[in-house]
This record gives C-alpha cells, sequence and structure tokens, in this order.
C-alpha cells in the first residue's frame, strides 16, 4: 500500500505540474485577449533584492509564514502559520526563543516624523500572541504581546513587561517593566505579579518545545507518514506501547485523577466488625 500511495503521489504531482503548463501555453496562445488567474507558488524564505532573510537553523518557521527581506531570526525562536515578517524598508531582529504565533504582522518603519530609523527589535524569550501587530517598535527580552494587540512606531515594551489581549499602543510609547498596560489607545493597568511573570518565561518554553514537534512533523518525508499510519492502525487499542515505540510518554494530569471513592467499583470496601 505504501508503495501504491508513493506512485499515486508522484503521478498527482506531475499532473499538477502538467496543468500549470497548459495553463501557461493557452495564455500565450490567446495573445492580448487572455485572462490569466496567477498561480501563485508562496514562497516562505524570499529575498528582496540584496535583502535576504538569516533563520537560525534551530528555529521553526512555518510553511504558511511569509519571512520577507531582510529579518533574523535567532536560535530556537518560531514563526507560525500564516505569518508575514516583512523587513523591506527596515530590519527585523528576532532573538532566541522567541516566539511569533499564527497570523501575526511584523513590519518596519524607514523612519518617523522626526527623521530617525526605526527597525523591529524583538528580543529573547519574548512571546507574541496571535494576529499581532508590531510596526517599527522595541520589545525586550522576556516581554509578552497578547493576542491582536498592535504596536505603532516607536513603542518600547521593556523586560518583562505585558501589552494585554486586544491594546493599541499609540507611537512612542514606553511600557516600563513588570506593568500590564491595556486598552484603546493602551494605558497603565496594574503591576505584574511573580505568578505572571513565571508564566511569561514559561509561555516562551512551552512554545520552543511544540515548534520542535510542528518541525518534525512538518520534515516527514511521505514514508515516514505511511509508516506512521500503519503503526496507528496495528496499536489502535495499545497506546502505551505505540506510545513507547515513538518515544512519547504521557502523563494523566493530577486534577483528572479521581479520588478512588469517586467511582462505586474502585471505592474501597471496609473491613466488618469482628
Amino acid at each position: 500500500m505504501g508503495t501504491l500511495g508513493k506512485a499515486i503521489y508522484t503521478v498527482g504531482f506531475w499532473i499538477r505540474e502538467t496543468g500549470q503548463a497548459i495553463d501557461r501555453l493557452g495564455c500565450r496562445l490567446q495573445g492580448k485577449y487572455y485572462f490569466q488567474e496567477q498561480l501563485s507558488r508562496h514562497r516562505t524564505l524570499m529575498n528582496v533584492y540584496d535583502k535576504a532573510p538569516k533563520v537560525d537553523k534551530d528555529a521553526f518557521v512555518a510553511p504558511s509564514a511569509s519571512v520577507i527581506g531582510n529579518v533574523n531570526v535567532g536560535h530556537a525562536s518560531s514563526i507560525w502559520y500564516g505569518c508575514v515578517l516583512r523587513g523591506d524598508v527596515n530590519s527585523i531582529s528576532i532573538g532566541s526563543g522567541t516566539n511569533i504565533q499564527d497570523n501575526s504582522l511584523v513590519h518596519v518603519a524607514k523612519t518617523n516624523l522626526a527623521g530617525k530609523v526605526l527597525p523591529t527589535i524583538i528580543g529573547d524569550n519574548v512571546t507574541v500572541g496571535h494576529s499581532a501587530v508590531l510596526h517599527g517598535c522595541t520589545v525586550e527580552d522576556e516581554a509578552f504581546v497578547g493576542m491582536g494587540a498592535t504596536l505603532l512606531d516607536g513603542v518600547h515594551v521593556e523586560k518583562n513587561a505585558m501589552v494585554a489581549a486586544g491594546a493599541l499602543v499609540r507611537q512612542n510609547t514606553r511600557i516600563p517593566c513588570g506593568e500590564v498596560w491595556g486598552g484603546n489607545p493602551a494605558k497603565f493597568l496594574r503591576k505584574l505579579t511573580q505568578e505572571e511573570i513565571a508564566f511569561i518565561s514559561e509561555s516562551a518554553t512551552n512554545y520552543s518545545n511544540l515548534a520542535q514537534v510542528h518541525a518534525s512533523e512538518n520534515a516527514k518525508s511521505f514514508d515516514e507518514i505511511e509508516f506512521e499510519k500503519v503503526l496507528r492502525k496495528k496499536f489502535a487499542h495499545k497506546d502505551e506501547e505505540y506510545d513507547s515505540m515513538l518515544g512519547v510518554v504521557r502523563e494523566t494530569p493530577q486534577e483528572l485523577i479521581l479520588p478512588d471513592n469517586v467511582l462505586p467499583e474502585k471505592a474501597a470496601v471496609a473491613p466488618k466488625a469482628s
């Protein structure tokens, strides 16, 4: 079945290639009267003239993300699905262990009104939530930008600071260390607790680990995928044995472990009085 599947996959690939070639030929034959619907091939990493992205070998860039131009992505960082990092008129720098989550947009500003150059700089172990927009700003190490937040030109988020989900941070605003800012326009809400500061660091670590899983899945060959399908079918009712073959250890969270007296069949039978 694996060999047949691979053959079908290869045939499908060549049919798609042939279809695109026929489409191009048809456009030429129609001359100036043709209608062309552009067939787009997504490019995850793309140059802008002589500006090329530099991505660390241990970083994860999702297949549907776009990293364009003068962008530097550091060790163990992750750029998730649907993200756009566009370093065309200026540079984008992302440190180590940072995660830019799904559908986020990172861009740059050539200059502000005062003529100051505004690259986008994101430090180490930063978490940028889903669908955030960062434009010509600076985010220091171990800061947190919530989902849907917008940081405009000249914004500076200090270490261990948090921008709440959906916040709009106006130009040239500085968010001090250890503070939570939120709202539209964003303003100081309160100080971060020690538990929240620990959460920011933990979030970055969790995403670095999760990125390794996605990188591994995306790198699997056709044969590896087919082999795992066979394993899943064979060990469908032997979860522990299947997991051990893949090197996966599953533990039941403490909060899901019920006391013995909750389930009647597990309840201990009290000894009879003699």
